[in-house]
């Protein structure tokens, strides 16, 4: 005989709660430094900040980007670059 202990599994593993910013280790508006670590299936670059995972499109594996965090979803947040430090390699370079 299976009898439930009412417990519920999603409800701590990997996971910040509802969504809400409350329960988020960042807020949305809020910009911060990161390293691009991975890329999502659809092409995303992925980041993490304090152990949650960001999806930053436009960006790929070893980029080093300022994002602004524009979405907090319920185990990920959305994240948009809003500076791209420039190639040191390309300057004085004419084309």
């Amino acid at each position: 005989m299976y009898k439930s202990n009412n417990s519920s599994f999603g409800s701590s593993f990997g996971s910040y709660g509802s969504g809400s910013s409350n329960d988020s280790p960042v807020n949305v508006g809020t910009q911060y430094d990161v390293k691009i670590e991975d890329t999502a299936r659809q092409g995303d670059g992925i980041a993490r900040i304090s152990g949650l995972v960001v999806f930053v499109p436009n960006t790929k594996i070893n980029d080093s980007v300022k994002v602004e965090i524009k979405e907090i979803k319920r185990n990920c947040a959305v994240a948009e670059v809003v500076v791209v430090p420039e190639d040191v390699t390309t300057l004085g370079q004419v084309e």
